[in-house]
């Protein structure tokens, strides 16, 4: 498959955090003082996942994506994990960036993909409070089905399935590892694009014969107990001091439907309440929201969109 966009080649920057320097991918503007974009990961991922994303706004926007702690270029930053390091992290970026201080730029929207969707939450409606003006959910940021699992690290088996499983493997050579993911249902049929296999490249350490992934266990077993059981997580949503808009995909993490999210749990959620609007986007998982066409474009027209609505 093709990308869905050109892609532009960013460039590797750090921002200072507690305990070291977080690892981000940087996309230029064309314009001083444009629209600063932050794109949040989800909690096997880094931040290449974003390239399509990020080629479709840059240019119009600053698009920064961090490699999160334990994740990427930032697996050696240490802990304590949790969604509040995450926001914390986050906000760090948002400062760096002059976000706080009138010099950076007027409008800044954070966009987070899976557990990435309640970092941004939580940063919004507390750490980066005041810093943000326009949120967007892609696939993530509400509370999900939890497996019915009566510890940690069966939950997240159950949710996370071969996604967890690689954190166990070494592989001889990247062509070992393409043909680990070309067995995965969702991200199965876009190894073959250059954007994703970046993307996958990134996720590793070491060297041949011994290739593994950089993320760290632990940070996805902190995080994802805060993702899918803290209740002061899962309610930040009731607390959001800005307008945000839910990007919901068809089928879920194996393909399946119905995904994450359907119109019938969202239903119950008292959404407008919390002015989040939800919205389909038709023919889509979990993972090829940020990469097929049709997902590339609705998130950045919700981007977009969250842009002039801040203005």
């Amino acid at each position: 498959m093709s990308t869905p966009a050109d892609v532009r080649l960013p460039e590797e920057i750090t921002v200072p955090v507690d305990g070291g320097d977080l690892a981000a991918l940087y996309w230029a503007a064309d314009a001083p003082a444009a629209p600063l974009v932050v794109l949040v990961h989800g909690i096997t991922s880094n931040a290449m996942v974003w390239a399509p994303v990020a080629s479709a706004l840059a240019g119009g926007c600053q698009v920064v994506a961090p490699d999160l702690r334990g994740r990427g270029r930032s697996a050696g930053l240490p802990s304590p994990y949790g969604l509040g390091t995450h926001a914390a992290d986050v906000t760090a970026l948002l400062d760096a960036f002059g976000a706080d201080d009138g010099a950076g730029a007027d409008v800044t929207v954070l966009v987070g993909h899976s557990m990435g969707g309640f970092v941004a939450t939580l940063a919004t409606a507390g750490t980066a409070r005041g810093l943000v003006h326009g949120l967007v959910l892609v696939d993530g940021g509400l509370p999900f089905p939890v497996p019915p699992a009566a510890d940690t690290d069966a939950m997240l088996a159950a949710f996370l399935g071969p996604t967890l499983d690689r954190l166990d493997t070494t592989f001889p050579d990247e062509a070992a590892v393409l043909a680990f993911w070309a067995e995965h249902p969702t991200v199965g049929p876009w190894v073959d694009d250059p954007a994703v296999a970046a993307f996958l490249a990134r996720d590793l350490t070491g060297a041949p014969p011994e290739l593994r992934s950089a993320v760290s266990r632990e940070a996805v077993r902190v995080d994802g107990a805060d993702m899918l059981r803290n209740e002061a997580v899962l309610e930040t949503t009731t607390d959001l001091p800005v307008p945000a808009t839910l990007l919901w995909a068809t089928r879920g993490m194996d393909g399946e439907t119905p995904g994450l999210y359907d119109e019938a749990r969202l239903a119950g959620m008292g959404l407008a309440g919390a002015h989040v609007t939800a919205r389909e986007v038709p023919d889509t998982d979990h993972d090829s929201l940020l990469w097929s066409p049709q997902g590339v474009a609705a998130v950045a027209a919700a981007v977009r969109e969250a842009v002039v609505r801040a203005d």
